[in-house]
């Protein structure tokens, strides 16, 4: 089996709804994003992917969609105030955690045709969440 990674840097703030630590509190994170495509075979190219096709498709979304936004729950009040003020925010059905957040890149770059495997994001140096494609 083949593997290609690329990893994308974005900030974002956020909170975690509930959370009776400091990740409770508004505040934020320098996160890589790193996307993975797996494949048994390779392209006329030798390649599982061009990584263009990834700084493309997921990067230039990340990059527009994540980066200097603010991630909040659905159910989060400050949703509607940041919103009336013109704040650039993304709503996410559950909290915004870095499991979260993974699975939403994953999704978004499966919608956009990437054959993703794996997302990871860091959200800081030794703090990482994963989501993949299930074994099963």
């Amino acid at each position: 089996m083949y593997s290609v990674s690329k990893t994308f840097s974005f900030c974002y703030g956020h909170r975690l709804m509930d959370d009776p630590g400091k990740c409770g509190g508004l505040h934020g994170h320098t996160a890589k994003a790193t996307i993975v495509i797996e494949s048994s075979d390779l392209d006329k190219l030798g390649m599982v992917c061009h990584f263009d096709e990834l700084k493309d498709k997921v990067g230039k979304w990340i990059e527009q969609n994540l980066d200097h936004r603010m991630l909040l729950a659905e159910g989060d009040p400050l949703v509607k105030i940041l919103k009336d003020q013109g704040e650039r925010i993304v709503v996410l059905l559950g909290n915004p955690t870095a499991e979260n957040i993974a699975k939403h890149i994953f999704d978004q770059s499966k919608q956009s045709g990437v054959p993703v495997s794996t997302v990871e994001v860091w959200e800081s140096p030794t703090s990482k969440a994963t989501y993949k494609t299930s074994d099963r």
